[in-house]
């Protein structure tokens, strides 16, 4: 029998590796920014092309590398940050495994000038599917300048799975965020198709936040500040009342590492508990310092999942940091006791006699002795006091027979034998033209089998669902100009994908003026939807279309139709009149399908009359 198990080459190795690392273009960025972060470099300027298909750019001015370095930074696990095993629980840098290059190298073609500080020349490299196709002397600025070109190119079907340019720019631009977060020391530039986004010079730690987000976050955050033996955490959280449904702002970093902790996320969210309504998140910008060893961050390639040695101990921590914070500066609640009416409290005098307190009774009083000498308080007629009150009864009793209602009785036809839960056009006909509403949130109505109960909110979702839908596909959508446009301001990461469905907002009936640095003027809103914010409507379309990827057309315009019935839909509680309930019930079964709203809960339930019968049987 011939043997079967063979060695891979390097090049499909490295390409098979690079599926684990570089898994679309922000991948590139991370990697390559994180580099010169760890060269030393004061200036990184980025430039991006085509949302990184055709490009990624990243200059610095860090510390450069030799010739020799810079030859053998390409092959894999080459790196100056490990020794030794050992090394991996005292990491200080932010790329260590000595991947990266080697991974970007298999599946691009990649430029590299590079120059140390104490040198005349510099070295240029060109590595296309990690085969080195040029290296030699050139003159260059002190530093590194990467030029990663035609991601994917040898590797077409990870290229055809890319999603489309704005979803890719927004990846990328999210995560230049989390890396310019945690080095405000650094200044950042990042220009895409030669448009600059970002301008981050150097700056404290809370102004770089802002720097990102907006001014108007200023107002909303609260200084974190606590150091322990164990773990010292800084940074800020967001006042209750900024909290919001979706788009917050949430990050963790440990030892200037981004990281994802579900577990640390809940510790933040339960000092928020009866502060925040349920559902609604909080921003946070927390920095935690822990000692190396006590860290495992070796777990995951992306190196966003860490490992902790004690993390109950520092989720108490965290908890009882961010409910500090929250109490330091008013923002939980207090109570305020009604002092007025209440004795005066005397100081202590410690050369004041003490005398025992005074009690003033009625030695004769007996309860038992129906004398009235024997009460304090004078005698009260009773019958006098409630005499009047049967002659008020009889005033208030109507003079007039009460007027009956004349209910419309079910139908007697014939009833179907089977049990259906798809009801068409013929189950509700011979409908009956009056319609009831039970506790604020059901209709009730006669129909030829039986009574037919409707959730009203889930109607109105299911009836402007359609009507959103077909507004967008058709680009019908009314528009209602607003006397004073709101401002709706966008970092960077959420700007590029309002973009890409401006065309379904504008179909629906939003009318939106760009002012430039993410700010938007909102100068008209569908009609219909009075009394609902358009800032906050707008950011839950996007963000919902962000979770659904802005690549799938009709995904997305489906996802803003049902977002924007939702908030629009009749509420429950809502008193509906009879020529209401009549139009909304008409309206729902004029819909294709009426018995389910567009996520798949169900709107009307049917009581068949024999059931109705049995119970009185």
């Amino acid at each position: 029998m011939s043997d079967i198990i063979r060695l891979l080459p390097d090049s499909v190795a490295n390409q098979i590796a690079a599926g684990e690392v570089i898994q679309r273009p922000a991948s590139v960025l991370k990697e390559l920014v994180e580099n010169s972060i760890d060269a030393g470099a004061k200036e990184v300027h980025i430039l991006i092309t085509d949302a990184g298909r055709t490009c990624i750019q990243v200059i610095d001015d860090g510390k450069g590398m030799s010739e020799t370095d810079a030859r053998i930074s390409f092959e894999r696990h080459a790196t100056s940050k490990i020794r030794d095993a050992a090394d991996l629980f005292a990491l200080t840098t932010m790329g260590f495994r000595g991947e990266a290059l080697a991974s970007i190298a298999a599946v691009a073609q990649v430029d590299l000038k590079t120059r140390l500080e104490n040198e005349e020349l510099g070295t240029i490299i060109s590595v296309a599917g990690s085969k080195v196709e040029r290296q030699e002397t050139i003159s260059c600025p002190k530093g590194s300048n990467f030029s990663v070109k035609n991601l994917f190119f040898n590797v077409p079907a990870r290229r055809k799975f890319l999603k489309s340019n704005q979803t890719e720019l927004s990846n990328i631009l999210s995560e230049f965020e989390r890396i310019v977060l945690v080095h405000p020391e650094v200044a950042f530039t990042l220009h895409s198709n030669d448009v600059e986004l970002f301008h981050l010079p150097v700056s404290s730690l809370r102004q770089r936040v802002i720097n990102v987000f907006g001014k108007k976050l200023n107002q909303q955050l609260l200084n974190v500040d606590v150091n322990t033996s164990l773990i010292k955490v800084n940074g800020y959280v967001g006042k209750p009342d900024s909290a919001r449904k979706k788009g917050a702002h949430q990050y963790f970093f440990v030892n200037g590492r981004y990281m994802r902790h579900p577990y640390f996320h809940r510790a933040v969210m339960e000092a928020y508990e009866k502060l925040v309504p349920v559902g609604e998140q909080i921003s946070y910008f927390l920095y935690f310092d822990v000692d190396p060893a006590d860290i495992d961050v070796n777990i995951h390639p992306t190196k966003t999942e860490i490992k902790f040695e004690n993390e109950v101990p520092i989720w108490q921590i965290l908890a009882a940091s961010v409910k500090e914070s929250l109490g330091k500066f008013n923002e939980v609640p207090s109570i305020d006791f009604d002092t007025e009416g209440m004795p005066d409290i005397p100081a202590y005098n410690a050369a004041a006699p003490i005398q025992p307190p005074k009690l003033n009774f009625n030695p004769n009083f007996n309860p038992f002795q129906k004398t009235a000498s024997n009460y304090s308080r004078p005698q009260v007629e009773w019958e006098n006091l409630y005499g009047g009150v049967e002659k008020a009864e009889r005033r208030s009793e109507p003079d007039y027979e009460p007027e009956v209602i004349d209910y419309p009785a079910f139908q007697d036809d014939e009833i179907e034998p089977e049990q259906t839960t798809l009801y068409d056009h013929e189950t509700v006909a011979e409908k009956s033209s009056v319609q009831f509403q039970f506790k604020g949130r059901f209709i009730l109505t006669s129909v030829k089998s039986g009574l037919m109960i409707i959730d009203q909110h889930r109607a109105h979702i299911r009836v402007l669902f359609d009507q959103y839908l077909q507004q967008i596909k058709n680009h019908q959508g009314v528009s209602q100009g607003v006397l004073f446009p709101e401002i709706l301001e966008l970092p960077a990461s959420e700007a590029v994908v309002l973009q890409e469905i401006s065309d379904d907002l504008a179909a629906i009936g939003f009318d939106l003026s760009n002012l430039g640095g993410g700010s938007y003027a909102i100068n008209g809103v569908p009609s219909g939807i009075e009394g609902l914010s358009p800032v906050q409507l707008i950011r839950n379309m996007l963000h919902t279309a962000m979770e659904k990827g802005c690549d799938v057309k009709e995904e997305v315009q489906e996802t803003l139709a049902l977002t924007l019935a939702k908030a629009a839909a009749i509420v429950y509680g809502q008193v509906l009149g009879n020529d209401e309930m009549t139009k909304l019930v008409d309206s729902l079964f004029a819909c294709a399908t009426p018995n389910y709203t567009p996520d798949g809960k169900t709107v009307l339930s049917l009581l068949k009359e024999e059931d109705i019968e049995k119970l009185f049987k």
